[in-house]
């Protein structure tokens, strides 16, 4: 792991002299990997409740292995480790994170509601009206919501450690993560046949799909899918569906040998959210 992260900080590092318009973000990126592999360390233990007799069972049904609304959770270590990803944007905003902070620990604002709410993409009042406050700025809550997702990840890495291995070898096949539910937004084409990988930002899992079907409404109507990319650069593309008008980034290295972390590459290829969105593709 260490290696890994050494890597993957230099070619941070590369990517923010091709692509300076996003060094904040990339810089911001690996302050949170370091604290990540920090965290990940300290974890002893799988927080989530697993049943192993049910892993087959929740695999053929299409279930995820971890079910955050399980009150079974024990969300302590993922708050210590949120409060810590906070101290990063209280070095670029001094000051701004000081309420959330309070609120959190004082209990006022509960963290493991607010972290659910986030997971499952539901509104969060306590979050809200600190979001609405005066003095609030915009760039902090971004990377609030940021961090609410990043805070689970090295609990949910120690997941992917044990059962990632079982679930590749039962072949999920489900365009969401295996692990934790999440859709994709970025994949990988490897192999010299060109097989997809899907990746989950939440966990880090990765996953072989289907190459002509969309991962999130089902479609293999090839008539109805398209890609495009950017000329000059065609180790980046962007798989569309016409029918619900989703998208996904892919990242093809074949050709250059590139070992791809696809945590960097989802913030190297922030460009193609933007034509996506353009196009009309969310």
């Amino acid at each position: 792991m260490a290696k890994m992260l050494k890597d993957t900080l230099e070619t941070i590092e590369k990517y923010k002299s091709a692509t300076p318009h996003y060094s904040e973000l990339l810089d911001i990126l690996g302050e949170i990997l370091i604290l990540r592999e920090e965290y990940r360390r300290k974890m002893e233990k799988i927080i989530f409740p697993i049943d192993d007799r049910l892993i087959e069972t929740k695999i053929t049904g299409g279930l995820p292995l971890v079910d955050l609304s399980s009150e079974d959770c024990d969300l302590t270590e993922p708050r210590q480790y949120f409060l810590a990803l906070l101290g990063i944007a209280e070095k670029r905003v001094p000051g701004e994170t000081d309420e959330i902070i309070e609120k959190i620990k004082d209990g006022s604002v509960d963290f493991e509601k607010m972290v659910r709410d986030s997971f499952y993409s539901l509104q969060d009042e306590s979050l809200n009206e600190l979001e609405d406050s005066e003095d609030s700025e915009d760039d902090v809550f971004d990377l609030v919501d940021l961090f609410l997702e990043e805070s689970l990840r090295p609990a949910m890495e120690k997941v992917v450690e044990k059962y990632g291995k079982t679930i590749t070898e039962a072949g999920w096949s489900e365009g969401y993560c295996p692990i934790c539910g999440k859709e994709p937004k970025i994949g990988e084409i490897k192999e010299e046949e060109g097989v997809r990988y899907l990746f989950c930002n939440q966990c880090g899992f990765e996953w072989h799909f289907k190459r002509i079907t969309c991962p999130f409404c089902g479609n293999d109507e090839q008539q109805t899918l398209a890609y495009f990319t950017v000329e000059g650069d065609e180790r980046y593309r962007v798989d569309v569906c016409n029918v619900c008008k989703r998208y996904i980034k892919m990242v093809d290295f074949r050709e250059t040998k590139e070992e791809a972390n696809l945590d960097v590459e989802d913030i190297a290829t922030l460009h193609l959210d933007m034509l996506a969105n353009e196009e009309g593709y969310d």
